[in-house]
């Protein structure tokens, strides 16, 4: 036996001392995001080392966020099945609530993107990362609502984290790319006669038996040894993207991808940088004042629907919300759009339509790498507010998005195996284009307009 298997073996043995470290979080999880929220807002000599309010902000988004999503692509959804807050407290509340039957509207699969986008856009609107009560208003009610969903459906189980969870989606998606997984054979599980152990407690209500693949699994353990024919393995990076042809799925993990964690997320980090974004806000300014219509450029929405902090000049009004969406909605229907059309136009070039779905999951590592510099690019600005240079993050950068943008085309090209060399060549210009495309707008932020 492997020492991942072992190692996963062992998560199951020690399934007490995972739920502690999961209360554990939750713990600090809720001191983080509930205290600073009723403190005052810190002033201009606050700083890391002496105020919870910013350690906190940087706790969340300089730290959290940037690394949960980077554990995904390094060890798959552990972060779901042994840290995950939400799904700890969604799955205790389940213990406890009606165990209703779950309904067909929320097994809808389009949740997760909806659920991202939206969080995305009315997390721009309040200044999610700079606030905490912002913060506390978006992570909160997200928790607020995993609990309630526990609380209605299924006895024991993560409904939430399994239909509704805003990043679910985008998890899944990063999970793709894990080096490891716990790896099922279906014909050992079918012939083993042997004395077995509990049947284990599936909490994302998957059918262990015919586990594919790392996306949905949680990673907690608690299948580990099953029947003899469940264990954690190694495996190549590539091996789940490569394989989605010869899968039958929804297309929802593709719009996801290419609408939601490229195009919205693209406009969600880029606005405040972005020269079109301010073109955009002060033609429209110079045309309601000519049209004598003012109110939209009041300030006087309430800090829950527009950020709004006069205390410390930071304010937006109504005209700043509205390109904020228009802004985002843009970046994702352009940007998005134009994957979306190149992936169509390789897959009709292969002469197979249903290569889209898997043609488009090779823009996955690019699709992560530009969550992590979104997100990281808040963990620089933090610290440098602390006095540190930190000379080495644009080639860090660089490096990134280069060899996410080498991973995407070479997927891609294997993606593309069998095919004629004429037809297999055109097909791959498609995915060529997306990915500079993509890495051409992330080259705007951070070198283009810095």
């Amino acid at each position: 036996m492997s020492w991942l298997a072992r190692l996963g073996d062992s998560m199951r043995r020690h399934a007490r001392l995972i739920r502690a470290l999961q209360w554990a979080v939750v713990v600090v999880y809720a001191l983080l995001l509930v205290v600073p929220a009723l403190l005052p807002l810190p002033d201009t000599q606050a700083h890391l080392v002496n105020n919870l309010t910013l350690l906190a902000q940087f706790m969340f988004w300089g730290v959290w966020w940037p690394f949960v999503l980077l554990s995904m692509v390094l060890f798959g959804r552990l972060w779901c099945g042994v840290l995950c807050p939400e799904g700890a407290l969604s799955e205790w509340a389940s213990q406890h609530g009606r165990g209703l039957g779950i309904p067909r509207w929320l097994r809808w699969g389009g949740w997760p993107t909806v659920g991202f986008c939206l969080t995305t856009l009315y997390g721009q609107l309040i200044s999610v990362y700079d606030y905490a009560q912002a913060a506390l208003l978006i992570l909160g009610g997200s928790t607020v609502a995993a609990v309630v969903v526990g609380l209605l459906f299924v006895r024991g189980k993560r409904v939430w984290c399994r239909y509704l969870c805003p990043v679910s989606g985008v998890f899944a998606l990063l999970a793709r790319l894990a080096p490891v997984r716990f790896a099922v054979d279906e014909q050992r599980w079918k012939a083993n006669t042997a004395p077995r152990l509990p049947l284990p407690n599936c909490a994302p209500l998957l059918d262990i038996r015919r586990l594919q693949g790392a996306s949905e699994c949680h990673a907690c353990g608690r299948c580990s040894g099953q029947r003899g024919a469940v264990q954690l393995i190694a495996r190549s990076c590539n091996e789940e993207i490569l394989k989605a042809r010869h899968q039958t799925a929804s297309v929802w993990d593709a719009r996801l991808l290419l609408f939601g964690v490229i195009g919205l997320a693209m406009g969600a980090f880029q606005w405040t940088v972005s020269p079109w974004f301010i073109a955009l806000k002060q033609h429209l300014a110079e045309w309601l004042v000519v049209h004598d219509w003012l109110w939209p450029l009041q300030d006087t929405a309430p800090w829950w629907l527009l950020t709004h902090y006069p205390q410390l000049n930071d304010s937006f009004s109504w005209l700043d919300g509205m390109c904020i969406v228009l802004y985002l909605g843009a970046s994702s229907l352009l940007l998005g759009g134009a994957c979306w059309v190149l992936m169509k136009f390789s897959a009709r070039v292969a002469g197979d339509r249903a290569l889209f779905r898997p043609l488009a999951l090779t823009l996955t590592p690019l699709g992560g790498a530009g969550l992590f510099l979104g997100l990281s690019a808040t963990t620089v600005k933090l610290l440098r507010y602390e006095g540190l240079v930190l000379a080495w993050v644009q080639t860090a950068r660089g490096a990134l998005l280069v060899a996410a943008v080498g991973w995407c085309i070479w997927l891609g090209w294997r993606q593309l195996s069998g095919l004629p060399r004429k037809a297999r060549m055109a097909a791959w210009m498609g995915v060529l284009m997306a990915a500079g495309l993509v890495a051409g707008a992330w080259w705007l932020q951070f070198w283009g307009w810095a």
